[in-house]
């Protein structure tokens, strides 16, 4: 079962990586600066992109909920790897933009970290504290 673990966090850290890098290619697009804050570049945003991004969104959910239903045998399974996944991919994607970018500058930034049904906007320390304990939380519960 580690094994398995190990393989599903892998894939939720290359999800994140290639997310990060369409980020980045979409920030340079778009010319929004790299130390900005994602909330005030969403003013920004022209709607047709908003809408693309939301079918990014909900295209990354879809795929992790698809691999849950794949790799998990039973409910509890399922929902164990779905926060798995999700909670690697949430991570990463910072870790993969500040090693590209160096961005977020600080933990305390602002960021979207969601556009479905509508923005969700917080500073960037809370995804990554929710990701952190969920990755920790299963770890202890559910692997060992």
């Amino acid at each position: 079962m580690i094994l398995k673990f190990l393989l599903l966090a892998l894939f939720g850290i290359s999800m994140a990586h290639l997310e990060g890098v369409v980020v980045v290619y979409l920030r340079k697009a778009l010319g929004i600066l790299d130390p900005e804050s994602n909330k005030a570049a969403i003013k920004n945003f022209p709607e047709r992109y908003v809408l693309i991004e939301q079918t990014r969104e909900a295209a990354t959910i879809i795929m992790i909920v698809t691999l849950s239903f794949v790799v998990g045998k039973t409910w509890l399974d399922k929902l164990i790897v779905f926060f798995w996944v999700f909670a690697f991919w949430d991570l990463f994607y910072y870790v993969s933009l500040y090693l590209l970018i160096k961005w977020p500058p600080t933990f305390k930034t602002i960021d979207v970290l969601f556009l479905i049904p509508r923005p969700w906007i917080a500073p960037v320390w809370f995804p990554i504290g929710i990701s952190s304990m969920t990755i920790i939380l299963i770890a202890l519960l559910y692997l060992l």
